[in-house]
């Protein structure tokens, strides 16, 4: 009788765990079942500028590049997206000029139009991303559906200089002061509308140039000056600056100052150098940028 009454305590408590059990995974798969999985959210990176933020390659390097495929060039953008887990969108166009950036049916160095009439990199070859009208313009559309933007890069204006000297008799010697005047205009006009017109809240950098060669004073302090006038013009915009400068100044030390050496240039069939970044080049921008990004 006792032993009797004791199975079906047993069975009664087993009874008990077993409805608790089902209830509470019931209660489970409700939850599970009321909440859905939840969409991962891609944090997105776009980049604004020139052939260094698009990964530009001279004709004769070697292996020759293929321009009829954007994604063989690899610029800093590239990279820091993959350091960082960011999707690019590299907005970037050989030749671009900060007035043509903002600017449409303007004369580029190469990008929408030639100096010497001839049709820009855009009108034969495809870019990173594909788009219509002013980079300024895209990059609007770009922050109002990618909500989830968390850096945007800026190099722009030394194609302003390049431009005026292959378009004036002194070579731009008597045009600087214009130039510059044009130059922080049009920087002002990115950021100002990138930041205002756009509400973009996210973290702005802003990539320096580098020197072709650090032991020519002249042409150093031509592009250290290039980098303050932009620098200047993006102070009131909340940006940071990526140290591009000093991260090839301190990697081409060993070699004499000259970036070429040291292997940080694209390396030309016929000998000698590019004026873009090799790889190596590129990941020192990068580099540049991924210290200052905000975590």
């Amino acid at each position: 009788m006792r032993l009797d009454s004791r199975n079906r305590a047993v069975r009664a408590a087993m009874g008990v765990a077993c409805v608790s059990a089902l209830a509470l995974g019931v209660g489970i798969q409700t939850a599970s079942a009321s909440s859905g999985p939840r969409a991962a959210v891609v944090h997105t990176y776009l980049a604004l500028g020139d052939s260094v933020s698009f990964g530009y390659e001279e004709p004769t390097v070697v292996p020759a590049p293929n321009y009829l495929d954007a994604t063989s060039f690899v610029g800093f953008p590239e990279d820091v997206g993959a350091a960082l887990g960011l999707s690019v969108a590299n907005a970037a166009c050989p030749g671009e000029t900060s007035l043509s950036a903002v600017q449409a049916g303007v004369q580029s160095n190469g990008c929408e139009n030639s100096p010497g009439g001839g049709p820009g990199y855009r009108s034969a070859y495809p870019l990173h991303v594909s788009y219509k009208g002013t980079q300024l313009a895209y990059a609007t559309t770009y922050l109002k559906s990618h909500t989830h933007t968390s850096l945007v890069t800026l190099m722009i204006g030394a194609n302003d200089y390049f431009l005026c000297q292959e378009t004036t008799a002194d070579k731009c010697s008597s045009e600087v002061v214009s130039v510059i005047s044009s130059v922080t205009k049009n920087v002002g006009t990115i950021l100002s509308t990138i930041r205002t017109k756009d509400h973009y809240k996210g973290q702005i950098i802003l990539e320096d140039y580098y020197s072709l060669d650090y032991s020519n004073a002249a042409q150093t302090a031509l592009v250290q000056e290039l980098n303050s006038v932009v620098g200047a013009a993006a102070k009131k915009y909340n940006v940071q600056v990526a140290d591009g400068f000093g991260e090839f100044k301190t990697a081409s030390a060993h070699s004499g100052g000259n970036p070429c050496t040291a292997g940080l240039l694209t390396q030309l069939s016929g000998g000698g150098c590019g004026i873009h970044p090799s790889y190596a080049g590129a990941a020192l921008l990068a580099l540049a940028v991924e210290k200052v990004v905000k975590h």
